[in-house]
């Protein structure tokens, strides 16, 4: 007899899916993502995956609830492999955990409920139709009208010849008899009751918040290289280019790229470049072109493990000193790090209008997580967002870097105005014109630096979350996020106050007065040496009392965090 599996008391249902690289579980999660959404569900999903077209043995976490979610746990409450090699999830697997699949192939000592998705597949037409199979089983087991399964694949197959989409609604029908033959067998219990109209939300991921984010924020020229997991922004954006009359220049590489951004931002154009570490170390030059030269530049970098090629495709904040320190020689930058998808979309408009006024790069840091992750959330208000140009229009006696008393010249691009534009790479006079002079390189060194104070007077505090007067301080930036707040709520210790920096340079200086008070600061960070924890040092001279460090490729999940936090006692 069956293991029964009740899941009627949990607020949320932990789905993954696993199987190689090309037996569809990312289409699997498509299908299921959306569908469940249209139920009236609220739906979280991320991937973790080998660098590989075939083979290997990726898996995709849904979640799924009446509820907000959107954080990575552990927990796996519903397995469905696709390949029955589990090694990568035996850490996750527990006596709670349904698998349903094939008993014999199965590499785990947990109970098995036998099933197989690729004889049905080849019943229904062949193997490639295990997805399907596995779509109908799982949205029947959590009680979803399979007609939406049904015309969603009729919909999506209909250029298709009439025996594949014959196919498919054969493969779901069998996924469907399967499930409720584990419901009306009360093998399984679920009950999830939708809360709210789909069309109120959207389900977006995290390289779709930052291109929408680069539209809402006026950029007119994209140039990238492709490097995962940046890549995923460039993509999104070059499918935009048309609806919303942009340029996407797929350069020849990383070194080209940012200079084609700063080529259109000194033309007038609003430019954007979406890169990963490795793709970003080979921009420090143009970096450094346009600290010289004030240019304005927008440049997102996803992080993924290094050094060198590293983990190609898992997550890490290891680019934090590389953003920070890139180029040769002192200029200003102001860095940000998105903590949600909320974040990545605001942050990202907001970054065109900062580089704009202040004549300096942006950088957005993100990572694979945060990329890779989609889940349901309300839909934007554009009001705070607007697009403000910076540039004016020059008259005849125009001095490109006319010294002021903020250290900010006025911007003239070619042909609007009498004046002539000048700019150098190399020390420059007030018009531009190439100088080694040292009283004047001392003094355009200073008007260039003092915008560093202004940004830091208005560089965003820390959101502050949990106890606002608890002593035992955690400190985190950028996609942790979510997780942190997740563990801090199961941890329950009243004593703990919680600061999330979305912009970590420059640093607020009000920032000392939030950790000043505390008799406890706990950094978390997806890296191995704890690279924000030693620039708060640096800034404010306060040392880390504890480290809570993950750099493995995985993302800190809800669960390890909650763990560590309960350990966490004050003085």
């Amino acid at each position: 007899m069956n293991k029964r599996y009740d899941f009627s008391d949990h607020t949320d249902i932990a789905i993954v899916l696993s199987g190689e690289a090309g037996q569809g579980i990312k289409t699997l999660e498509y299908v299921l993502t959306r569908l469940l959404k249209k139920q009236g569900l609220n739906v979280f999903s991320c991937k973790e995956y080998m660098s590989r077209v075939r083979g290997g043995l990726n898996s995709i976490q849904i979640r799924i609830s009446p509820e907000k979610v959107d954080a990575w746990v552990d927990r796996i409450d519903i397995l469905i492999p696709l390949n029955p090699d589990l090694s990568r999830l035996e850490h996750r697997i527990s006596s709670k955990t349904m698998i349903i699949g094939e008993k014999e192939k199965i590499t785990t000592k947990q109970p098995v409920i036998e099933f197989s998705f690729q004889a049905a597949a080849e019943a229904a037409g062949g193997k490639k139709y295990a997805n399907t199979v596995a779509s109908g089983l799982i949205l029947s087991l959590l009680h979803v009208d399979p007609s939406l399964l049904d015309t969603y694949l009729s919909q999506k197959f209909v250029d298709k010849p009439q025996k594949i989409i014959d196919a498919n609604l054969e493969a779901a029908k069998l996924g469907v008899k399967k499930g409720r033959a584990l419901v009306e067998k009360g093998v399984v219990k679920i009950q999830m009751v939708p809360v709210s109209k789909s069309d109120e939300k959207i389900l977006v991921n995290g390289s779709q918040a930052v291109g929408m984010g680069a539209i809402a924020g006026g950029c007119d020229f994209v140039s990238s290289y492709p490097m995962s997991p940046g890549t995923g922004v460039l993509e999104f954006l070059a499918g935009q280019s048309n609806a919303f009359s942009f340029v996407v220049e797929q350069a020849e590489d990383e070194i080209a790229a940012l200079n084609m951004v700063l080529g259109a931002w000194y033309a007038g154009a609003r430019g954007f470049a979406t890169t990963s570490g490795g793709g970003f170390a080979l921009m420090g030059e143009a970096m450094s072109l346009a600290g010289i030269t004030e240019t304005p530049a927008v440049v997102h970098i996803a992080q993924r493990p290094g050094p060198a090629t590293g983990l190609p495709t898992r997550t890490e904040q290891g680019d934090l000193n590389l953003a920070l320190y890139s180029g040769h020689g002192d200029f200003v930058r102001a860095i940000f790090a998105p903590g949600n998808l909320d974040q990545a979309f605001y942050l990202t408009a907001n970054a065109f209008n900062l580089a704009d006024a202040y004549q300096i790069p942006v950088l957005i840091l993100t990572d694979q997580y945060l990329m890779d992750s989609a889940y349901t959330i309300p839909v934007w208000d554009l009001d705070p967002v607007s697009v403000k140009k910076g540039f004016v229009k020059t008259d005849s006696d125009y001095c490109r870097y006319r010294y002021t008393r903020n250290g900010l010249s006025p911007r003239g691009v070619p042909g609007y105005g009498k004046g002539l534009v000048c700019v150098d790479s190399d020390e420059h006079d007030e018009k531009g014109r190439i100088t080694e002079d040292w009283k004047t390189r001392e003094k355009m060194m200073k008007k260039r630096m003092k915008r560093l104070k202004v940004l830091e007077d208005k560089a965003l505090m820390p959101s502050v979350h949990g106890n606002p007067d608890g002593d035992i301080v955690v400190v985190a930036w950028g996609s942790p996020h979510n997780m942190v707040l997740s563990a801090l709520q199961n941890a329950g210790n009243p004593r703990m106050k919680y600061l999330h920096f979305s912009q970590v340079y420059p640093l607020n200086p009000r920032v000392r007065d939030t950790i000043e008070g505390a008799k406890k600061l706990v950094l978390v960070e997806n890296n191995y040496s704890g690279q924000f924890g030693d620039l708060l040092f640096k800034t404010f001279g306060r040392k880390m009392n504890e480290k809570i460090l993950l750099s493995n490729g995985f993302p800190f999940s809800t669960e390890f965090l909650t763990r560590k936090f309960k350990k966490i006692q004050g003085d």
